[in-house]
């Protein structure tokens, strides 16, 4: 005869905490993208070049506040290759992998787990962020070492950072998951190329005709560079208008890419 109450069972069965869920798949998503050599040399290598390229070598004409040399370009060039850093990760690297994950049937599979598309993407961004802190940390050595002075303070720094991610991020996922993977392969890589010359990475926006200028300071990277660099060079505070260039970016491009994600 047994003596346990009828109908209760351990381990209980079903799904884990949402949060849990999530933070299982952020680790899983961080080590993916820390093993990808491709993904290493997109948000790694690149970034490094251009800050140290740029800044050694007299390529573009850039604002500075003191005599030209290579301490004085770095600070210019320094914020805008952070923002070049978010946009490799968040759009670049990660459209171009989610796009290939719908292709060979891995979001199929998550797709019949019990975690929710929205979840997905915010494991997804959480592990973009672990990456970008790398990131930061890694272009700041290299800055450093090549005389940069930063001025302002690091919240300013820290929400755009945040903000940028977000946008990007929702863009990436919104292009991988409607999109065919090779046309993502192209477009994200062709994106890139695109905003690393007209976002205000490397070259000054007052470098373009002024209705050009006006359309490439609405763009996230360009609004991202700006606020980055109000802060980071001119020591300024927290720059609103370019932050709530990219808030009204993260809004709807990640409302777009919960709405029409599509898992395969």
């Amino acid at each position: 005869m047994t003596t346990g109450i009828e109908g209760t069972f351990a381990p209980h069965p079903g799904a884990a905490p949402l949060p849990r869920m999530i933070a299982a798949q952020a680790a899983l998503e961080t080590r993916m993208l820390l093993r990808h050599g491709e993904q290493l040399l997109l948000t790694v290598v690149i970034p490094t070049l251009v800050l140290v390229l740029f800044s050694a070598v007299q390529i573009v004409d850039v604002p500075v506040r003191t005599a030209a040399g290579a301490g004085a370009r770095v600070d210019f060039l320094a914020p805008g290759v952070l923002a070049l850093a978010v946009l490799s990760t968040a759009f670049t690297g990660q459209a171009i992998s989610t796009g290939f994950e719908r292709r060979y049937g891995v979001l199929k599979r998550l797709a019949a787990s019990p975690l929710p598309r929205w979840a997905l993407m915010t494991a997804k961004t959480c592990a973009v962020l672990v990456t970008e802190l790398l990131q930061v940390l890694l272009l700041s050595v290299v800055a450093f070492t090549l005389g940069w002075s930063p001025q302002g303070g690091l919240l300013a720094v820290a929400l755009l950072l945040v903000a940028g991610t977000a946008a990007f991020s929702g863009l990436g996922l919104l292009m991988a998951g409607t999109l065919r993977a090779e046309a993502t392969l192209a477009a994200a890589n062709l994106v890139f190329v695109l905003l690393l010359v007209g976002g205000g990475v490397i070259v000054p926006l007052s470098r373009f005709p002024g209705p050009l200028r006006t359309v490439l300071e609405l763009l996230p990277v360009s609004a991202l560079s700006d606020g980055l660099r109000q802060v980071l060079q001119h020591g300024a505070g927290m720059p609103w208008a370019d932050l709530g260039v990219l808030a009204g970016w993260a809004v709807l491009s990640l409302g777009a890419a919960a709405r029409f994600f599509r898992w395969e």
